[in-house]
C-alpha cells in the first residue's frame, strides 16, 4: 500500500520521526544542542574543559578526555557521556548538580543511537590552549628560514638588522669601545677569566685588521672556554653532584657528565649530535666506532640527573619523569611541555597527550638508582666498555680462576672418595688434601683481589619499551587511557615506528632535526643572550604564548639559519683560514656554536662602547635596540675565579671526582642528610652542587639552581654580599696572597 506515492513503511517512519526522516542532522538542532549548551558546555567548554573534555564541538568529543572518547557513535550503552548522564558510572554522574529529565536523557540516547551525526565539524579544533589555526600561524612554529638582509651602511649581516631597527627609531649605534674594554670583554665572554697584562699589551699594540679575530680564535681554542660555556648548559640542564630525594644522597659519577660537557664545547661537538648524544647515546653507541662508546654512554648522564623525589624514590619515578620532560621541553625545544601533567596546556599548542606520549619514551628507560634512605646503594650503573670489548679485557682473569675453580673441583672430589673410603688411611690423608685445599683457596682469594673493575658512568640505559597510561589530574594512581608514544600533535605527532625501542633515538632525531623550528631558534637566542646579557627573545626557555615576541625576529631566524647551515655573503661556506698552532679554526660543518660566536663576535653591535648616551635612552631606555653594549656583571663563578687567578692560586686543571665517603658506609637519612662542601681552588664550574643545601659562595651571588633549568642568572644586590668582602675567609686569604706578591716584586 502506498501513499502520496510513497512505500507505508517509509511514510510510518517519516510521521513518526519527521526530523530524522528529512535531516539526519535536526534532531541535533532541535532536541542535542540545547542539552549541551545548558548542562554541559559550561564546564566542558572554550573556557573550562574538566577531565580534558569539550563537548562544544564535534572534534571536541571524539578526542575525549582523560578517559577517552566520550561517545561511541552507535553504542549508547557503551558510551561514557551516556553512562554519566543516566547515572550508572558511580564515577562520573553528570551534570554534578541535578540530573536530566527522562525525555532528555533519551534524546542523547537516541542521537547516539543514531551515528551521533554533529555539524558542529567546522567549529575550531584545539591543541591545548590554541586552535589549530592559531598554532600553526605561531612565530616560533613557522619553518626558519633565511630572511633577506636589509641594504645599509653595514657589511656585517647581523649590523644589518640592527642597523635598521636603529633607523626605524632615527638611533645610531655607539663608537667602537677602546682595545683595553674590549678584550676585557671577550676575554670573560668566552672563557670567565680576565685577561693577562701580555694578553692585553699585544692586542693593543696588534694594528693589523684582524687583530680582534685572532683574539677571538685564540679565546675559542682555550680550554677554559669549554668551562665557561659548559657552566651555561650545565645550568640549562639542572646539573648537580647530589639526587635531591629528603636524604641528599651523593652521585660520586656525576662527574663524567659535567666534563663530558665541558669536552664537548670545546671540541664543538655539532649542536645536533650533542643533543642526540644526551637523549639517546647508548643506544648510538651500540653502532658506533669503540673509541665514541664511553663518551655517548656518559651523555645520557643528561637524563640520569632527574632530580629524585621523596623517601623511597622509585614510588615517586613520575614527578622524575616530570623533571625530564620539563627540562626537555625548555631548555631544547622553549616549550613548557611540563605544564601539560595534569590537563592539556592553558596557553600552548600541548596536550595531556603529548605529555605522556613523551612519558612513554622516558618510562621505557632504566635509570640508575642513586640510594634513598631505605636502600643506600646506588645500582644500575652503566659500564664504560662494550660487552664485547669488555670480555676481552677480562677474559685472562677468567681463564685464571677458572683453572683454579677447576683445581679446587678436583681436590673437592678426592675429599669426597677419601671420606667415602673409611677410617684406614682417613685422617691422613684427609688432612694432606685440606692442606693442598687451603693453599688453592688463599690463591684464589688473591686472585680475586686483582680482579679487573670496569669503569661505569652515572647514565641510562633501554628498559623494556612500553606506551604509558594517562594520568588523571596526574595522579599516577588514577590512570586513563594509554597513549601511543609519538612527537607532539603540533609538529605532526609522527609515531614511533616498529621494535623502535625506548623511543629516545626517534625523539632525539625529532628535536634535533632541521625541520623542527625551535631547536635552532632556542639555542640562537641563547648564545646570543649570554653574548649580551639578554636574548632576542627574552623569555629563552618560552617561546610560546606566554613568552616575549623577538625584538629582532628577521635577525633571529637569519642567526638560526646561519646555525644550521652556515654561510658567508654570497652563499659560501666558510673556509678554514691560515692559524697558529692550536688556534680555532672554524668548521663548515651545520650546527657549530663555534662559529656563531665568531660571527656575532666580530660584528660591530657586540664591539660597541657601553657609554650611556641620554638622547638615545629617551627613546630606548631598556636598549632593546642595541644603541649601546650593554654592561654586565660578574657571575659567582667569574667572580671566584677572578680572586683565584688575582692570587696565583688558581688550578687550571680539570677536576674529576669529588671525595665522597666510600658508598658502603653511607647511611643517609631524612634528618642526616649528606650536606657536605669540599675546598678547592679549581675553577668554580668544578665545585660540588647540592640540591637540598646551596653552595655558600655561588648561593649569595646568584649561582643555577640545581633544582630546575635555569635559563639565565639574576642579579642581586644585598647586604651580605659585601659582607662577604669584609669578612671571609677565603677572601681574606687571597688577599693575603695578592699582597705577598706585590711585596715580592722587584721594584722597577
Amino acid at each position: 500500500m502506498r501513499r502520496f506515492g510513497l512505500p507505508l513503511a517509509v511514510f510510518a517512519l517519516a510521521v513518526a520521526h519527521p526530523s530524522r526522516a528529512a535531516d539526519p542532522t535536526d534532531h541535533f538542532e532541535s532536541k542535542v544542542r540545547p542539552i549541551l549548551v545548558q548542562h554541559c558546555v559550561k564546564c566542558h567548554g572554550p573556557d573550562k574543559q574538566k577531565g580534558g573534555l569539550r563537548l562544544d564541538s564535534k572534534p571536541g568529543w571524539q578526542a575525549g578526555g582523560e578517559n577517552g572518547p566520550a561517545l561511541k557513535p552507535g553504542k549508547p550503552d557503551e558510551s561514557l557521556l551516556v553512562k554519566a548522564v543516566r547515572g550508572t558510572d558511580e564515577k562520573f554522574q553528570m551534570p554534578p548538580n541535578g540530573k536530566l529529565t527522562a525525555a532528555e536523557v533519551a534524546a542523547l540516547v537516541q542521537w547516539v543511537k543514531d551515528g551521533a551525526a554533529d555539524p558542529r565539524d567546522g567549529g575550531p579544533t584545539r591543541l591545548g590552549g590554541v586552535t589549530v589555526a592559531e598554532a600553526k600561524k605561531w612565530w616560533s612554529f613557522q619553518p626558519v628560514t633565511r630572511p633577506a638582509v636589509p641594504k645599509n651602511a653595514a657589511t656585517n649581516p647581523i649590523d644589518a638588522f640592527i642597523l635598521a631597527k636603529l633607523a626605524d627609531q632615527k638611533l645610531t649605534p655607539s663608537p667602537p669601545a677602546d682595545k683595553r674594554t674590549l678584550i676585557r670583554r671577550a676575554t670573560y665572554d668566552l672563557t670567565g677569566l680576565p685577561p693577562t697584562a701580555e694578553e692585553v699589551e699585544a692586542f693593543v699594540k696588534d694594528t693589523s685588521p684582524d687583530a680582534f679575530a685572532k683574539v677571538v680564535d685564540r679565546l675559542l681554542a682555550s680550554p677554559a672556554y669549554g668551562e665557561r660555556w659548559g657552566r651555561h648548559w650545565l645550568d640549562l640542564v639542572r646539573y648537580a653532584d647530589t639526587a635531591g630525594e629528603n636524604s641528599d644522597h651523593p652521585l660520586p659519577h656525576a662527574w663524567r657528565y659535567r666534563n663530558w660537557v665541558i669536552d664537548a664545547f670545546n671540541r664543538d661537538a655539532p649542536y645536533d649530535e650533542f643533543l642526540r648524544d644526551q637523549l639517546a647515546g647508548d643506544i648510538v653507541a651500540k653502532s658506533g666506532p669503540p673509541e665514541q662508546y664511553a663518551p655517548r654512554v656518559i651523555a645520557t648522564g643528561f637524563l640520569a640527573v632527574a632530580r629524585r623525589f621523596g623517601h623511597e624514590i622509585d614510588k615517586d619515578v613520575h614527578l622524575t619523569h616530570e623533571d625530564t620532560i620539563d627540562t626537555v621541553g625548555k631548555a631544547f625545544l622553549g616549550l613548557t611541555i611540563g605544564c601539560a601533567r595534569c590537563h592539556d596546556h592553558k596557553y600552548d599548542a600541548i596536550g595531556a597527550k603529548d605529555y605522556y606520549a613523551l612519558y612513554g619514551i622516558f618510562d621505557s628507560t632504566r635509570l640508575p638508582f642513586t640510594g634513598c634512605e631505605p636502600q643506600q646503594q646506588p645500582r644500575n650503573l652503566v659500564p664504560l666498555l662494550p660487552p664485547a670489548e669488555w670480555d676481552r679485557v677480562v677474559k685472562p682473569y677468567r681463564d685464571k680462576l677458572a683453572a683454579v675453580d677447576a683445581r679446587l673441583a678436583s681436590l673437592r672430589a678426592e675429599q669426597a672418595k677419601i671420606t667415602a673410603a673409611g677410617p684406614v688411611s682417613y685422617w691422613f690423608a684427609l688432612a694432606v688434601i685440606l692442606e693442598k685445599r687451603h693453599a688453592i683457596e688463599r690463591e684464589r682469594a688473591a686472585l680475586v683481589a686483582t680482579a679487573p673493575a670496569q669503569d661505569v658512568a652515572f647514565a641510562v640505559a633501554e628498559a623494556t619499551p612500553h606506551d604509558a597510561k594517562l594520568h588523571l589530574r596526574g595522579d599516577p594512581e588514577k590512570l586513563g587511557p594509554v597513549v601511543p608514544r609519538r612527537w607532539l600533535e603540533v609538529f605532526g605527532g609522527e609515531p614511533l615506528p616498529a621494535k623502535a625501542g625506548s623511543g629516545r633515538l626517534e625523539l632525539a632525531g625529532w628535536i634535533a632535526s632541521k625541520r623542527n623550528p625551535l631547536t635552532a631558534r632556542v639555542m640562537a637566542n641563547r648564545i646570543w643572550l649570554h653574548h649580551f646579557g639578554k636574548g632576542l627573545v627574552k623569555t629563552p626557555n618560552d617561546f610560546g604564548t606566554r613568552g616575549s615576541a623577538p625584538t629582532h625576529p628577521e635577525l633571529l631566524d637569519w642567526l638560526a639559519a646561519e646555525f644550521v647551515s652556515p654561510t658567508l655573503s654570497g652563499g659560501r661556506k666558510p673556509p678554514v683560514p691560515d692559524t697558529p698552532q692550536g688556534a680555532y679554526a672554524p668548521r663548515s660543518e651545520a650546527w657549530s656554536i663555534k662559529h656563531l660566536h665568531r660571527r656575532i663576535m666580530l660584528s660591530a653591535t657586540y664591539q660597541q662602547a657601553s657609554a650611556a648616551r641620554p638622547d638615545a635612552a629617551k627613546l630606548d631606555s631598556n636598549n632593546d635596540l642595541y644603541w649601546r653594549f650593554d654592561r654586565r656583571r660578574l657571575s659567582g663563578e667569574e667572580l671566584r675565579d677572578s680572586l683565584l687567578t688575582a692570587s696565583g692560586q688558581l688550578d687550571r686543571k680539570p677536576a674529576a671526582a669529588h671525595p665522597f665517603p666510600p658508598e658502603a658506609g653511607w647511611n643517609y637519612t631524612q634528618h642526616v642528610p649528606f650536606s657536605t662542601f669540599y675546598d678547592t681552588d679549581k675553577r668554580s664550574v668544578y665545585l660540588v652542587s647540592l640540591r637540598n643545601r646551596r653552595h655558600p659562595f655561588l648561593g649569595l651571588f646568584d649561582g643555577a639552581d640545581p633544582n630546575a633549568t635555569t635559563p639565565q642568572r639574576q642579579d642581586t644586590t644585598v647586604p651580605t654580599q659585601a659582607l662577604y668582602f669584609l669578612n671571609d675567609p677565603f677572601f681574606h686569604a687571597q688577599a693575603d696572597k695578592v699582597a705577598a706578591l706585590a711585596l715580592a716584586k722587584p721594584e722597577a
